[in-house]
């Protein structure tokens, strides 16, 4: 069986140069832990998690106790942090070496890297171009509906 075979195959993207509320966005309304990033003329750059943007976001320990050290404290400098930080662009927190699989790999050997590696959604990469992704779930899918 083949990647292609139990890909998503529109995925969840956004273009470098997107700010880090767009990616919240997409991330929010896609309901996807990872978004893919592509360049302007649509090629695979890397990928973006939602534990990036979170953790971008967090204030730091010596920010919090200076605040006070309460959970209400830690939970208003994440906010304000987070309004800060959202005109800023998402480049510097891209994953830009990411690894991928193309649609004519082999599904076990797809499994095994992200397993592997702990990833929980692959790109799918043909020729440079994000044609797709394959999660967890399409594998779980796979073994549902092919065995």
């Amino acid at each position: 069986m083949r990647v292609s075979d139990v890909m998503t195959g529109f995925p969840a993207y956004i273009r470098l140069g997107a700010t880090i509320r767009r990616a919240a966005e997409v991330v929010s309304v896609s309901e996807v832990g990872q978004l893919m990033v592509l360049d302007h003329e649509g090629r695979f750059v890397g990928s973006l998690s939602e534990e990036d943007l979170v953790r971008a976001m967090l204030p730091g320990f010596d920010d919090v106790t200076e605040g006070g050290g309460t959970l209400a404290d830690a939970f208003r400098l994440f906010l304000e942090r987070g309004r800060t930080l959202a005109e800023r662009v998402v480049d510097p927190l891209v994953v830009r070496d990411a690894a991928t699989v193309k649609p004519t790999d082999e599904l076990a050997r797809a499994a095994i890297v992200m397993i592997d590696r702990g990833i929980r959604r692959l790109p799918v990469v043909d020729d440079g171009k994000l044609v797709g992704t394959l999660s967890r779930a399409d594998l779980c899918r796979a073994v549902i509906y092919h065995s």
